[in-house]
């Protein structure tokens, strides 16, 4: 497991090989509008705890939202659509896909460049994530304000797999926290080492100052 410090992502970012965004208590429209346009830019995007992701507005009020969204459907043959997706990283992708004409070739194109996962699933566990600062909770939402988190929203709805992703990610937690332990450990054997043989090494360093090769 690997623990990793999560950075910021902007709406100007550099172009990177892949992105993997840790989406736990960013606003989910703020969200989805910076991921739609870096996709849109080329960027392939990986979206990891999506059932972290908040919704403005109290809990009863989102959920009324949602089965009045549930309601909708063809008349005729409800097999045609609208469908209507319980999964919170499916949530996601489909407000993502909202903001992007994905009927057209470079839709299509953008939207394979999207990934949303539940928890952090191998090998993303290990890979640098990042933060949106424009969507972050914290950031852009007052103290006082209410809101509702997607997990518990799908979860109320019909999504069954919130205690398989809870088990899974306090393992993760576990194996994470062990690995940055022995990191840890392994540094202050290092630091102890140069301290050791600073007295030894004094001599040859001041000869490589000298040469140019030591700053």
């Amino acid at each position: 497991a690997h623990v990793v410090r999560r950075q910021t992502c902007t709406r100007k970012m550099v172009f990177e090989k892949r992105i993997v965004i840790d989406c736990r208590d960013h606003i989910l429209g703020r969200l989805a509008s910076v991921i739609a346009k870096q996709l849109l830019n080329g960027q392939k995007i990986v979206c990891v705890r999506t059932e972290g992701i908040v919704m403005t507005g109290s809990f009863v009020r989102n959920k009324l939202k949602y089965l009045q969204f549930k309601n909708k459907r063809t008349n005729t043959n409800p097999k045609h659509g609208p469908f209507h997706q319980r999964a919170p990283s499916k949530i996601l992708y489909r407000v993502v896909r909202g903001m992007i004409p994905h009927k057209t070739a470079r839709g299509a194109a953008a939207m394979d460049r999207l990934k949303v996962f539940e928890g952090i699933p191998p090998p993303y566990d290990t890979l640098k994530r990042v933060v949106v600062p424009d969507a972050l909770r914290q950031i852009n939402l007052q103290a006082t304000r209410k809101y509702t988190v997607l997990g518990r929203l799908s979860s109320e709805v019909g999504w069954k797999y919130a205690d398989v992703v809870n088990k899974l990610e306090t393992k993760r937690k576990v194996r994470a926290s062990q690995w940055y332990s022995r990191q840890k450990a392994v540094q202050r054997v290092k630091v102890k080492a140069i301290e050791n043989t600073a007295q030894q090494l004094e001599e040859v360093n001041s000869q490589l100052k000298a040469l140019g090769a030591l700053h």
